[in-house]
């Protein structure tokens, strides 16, 4: 296979709206980030990050003397948890007021560059808080130059107009897509994901898996998202294991995390529907829930749904996952069963009942489903009709095996 005659270390360009240095040692890239903001008469910036993944994946060891090298001051905010809440957005975006920040850099996963973008939005609107972004009682078109320092191969935000968060007292996880949060910037660099843990690995993956799943079946699909779909699939079957089994070896994680980038533009382009607008009224009920995981649960349930509408897209794109398929609208029961197979194979066994849901929750999730801000957009892109009925009953069917 063509993959193995690759140089991972030939760092190169890959250009959509974001500029994103990919391949091996691109963190270094980081220093011409910095020259570029210095000339824009960027001298201050806010890092937005969490507790660990600055630290541990050595990233901070290259950015702190690139900025400080060229004269850019910083100060950081590391109160990013995983499904981030407006209460953090708000608490970075008054630090970053304070010092007075002229350009975010966010270090992580989709949680914190997630955090960085919505922190970008309210230094330029200094008035508007969080919640009011993330419940849309105002759209912004503008926001300070974001740098997204990507440190896990599933999300594929260092790349696209996205960004989550969750409003906990109203247990609402919206989703946000504006222009504005476009990175200027963006750094995916696999040894900053050899640290990563097992289900981390799993869980993000599966994230990129979901992503094009639905950029691939909404009704606004096109060619280039089942292209990139069925491209990103065929290197997560193949690298995943071989991550899992070897995680310091720098070819799985390259082509991992390639996958998840251009999972990013399939639905930056193709956009999302059942499996993120269900999964997220899941974590922001239980916002220990991984993202990755919920998705994982919903993905053959939604399959199985959705199959009969789109088969031969969804029988091309999952050949690596369920070989033989014809693309015809009988095989639903075949494809959902073939990669619910494929994910307990990868020790993704969970479904809602382990993580503590119940029949009677059902009601509760589809009506956050369908009145959480942003998500009736997702489920109105589905290729069949979003009905609550048919909400209930994927979320029914994803509460235990399906075989």
């Amino acid at each position: 296979m063509w993959e193995s005659k690759m140089d991972i270390y030939n760092v190169f360009e890959l250009r959509g709206r974001t500029l994103c240095y990919f391949g091996v040692g691109a963190i270094k890239k980081i220093k011409d980030i910095a020259e570029a903001l210095k000339k824009q008469g960027i001298n201050k910036v806010i890092v937005v990050t969490d507790e660990v993944a600055y630290k541990v994946t050595g990233a901070w060891d290259v950015i702190e003397p690139a900025l400080k090298e060229v004269g850019i001051d910083s100060i950081m905010y590391t109160g990013v948890t995983p499904n981030p809440t407006v209460e953090q957005i708000d608490e970075a975006t008054a630090m970053g007021k304070e010092f007075g920040a002229q350009a975010v850099i966010g270090i992580g996963g989709g949680s914190p560059i997630d955090s960085a973008k919505s922190v970008a939005i309210l230094l330029e609107y200094t008035d508007k808080t969080a919640s009011e972004l993330y419940e849309q009682k105002f759209i912004p078109e503008k926001a300070k130059p974001i740098i997204a320092v990507n440190t896990t191969h599933g999300t594929g935000t260092e790349v696209d107009r996205f960004a989550v968060a969750s409003i906990l007292d109203k247990e609402y996880k919206p989703a946000l897509a504006y222009d504005c949060i476009y990175p200027t910037y963006a750094i995916d660099d696999p040894a900053l994901m050899k640290t990563l843990p097992p289900n981390q690995t799993k869980f993000t993956s599966i994230d990129a898996i979901n992503h094009v799943t639905e950029a691939a079946t909404t009704i606004v699909a096109s060619p280039y998202s089942i292209l990139l779909a069925k491209e990103t699939i065929r290197l997560i079957t193949r690298y995943l294991p071989q991550a899992l089994s070897h995680p310091e070896d720098l070819v799985a994680r390259y082509y991992l995390l390639y996958a998840s980038a251009i999972a990013g533009i399939s639905f930056d382009n193709g956009l999302l529907h059942f499996t993120h607008a269900l999964e997220h009224p899941l974590s922001a009920i239980k916002p220990e829930l991984p993202h990755g995981l919920g998705l994982a649960m919903l993905l053959p349930a939604v399959v199985k749904h959705i199959y009969p509408a789109v088969p031969e897209v969804l029988a091309d794109i999952y050949e690596p996952i369920v070989p033989g398929l014809k693309g015809v609208p009988g095989e639903a029961e075949k494809i959902a069963a073939g990669i619910e197979k494929w994910l307990f194979s990868l020790g993704i066994t969970e479904k809602l009942e382990d993580m503590g849901f119940t029949k009677d929750d059902i009601p509760k999730l589809v009506e956050l489903a369908t009145t959480t801000p942003s998500l009736d957009l997702l489920l109105s892109l589905a290729p069949i009709k979003a009905t609550k009925e048919v909400i209930a009953k994927i979320y029914e069917d994803s509460l235990k095996p399906l075989s």
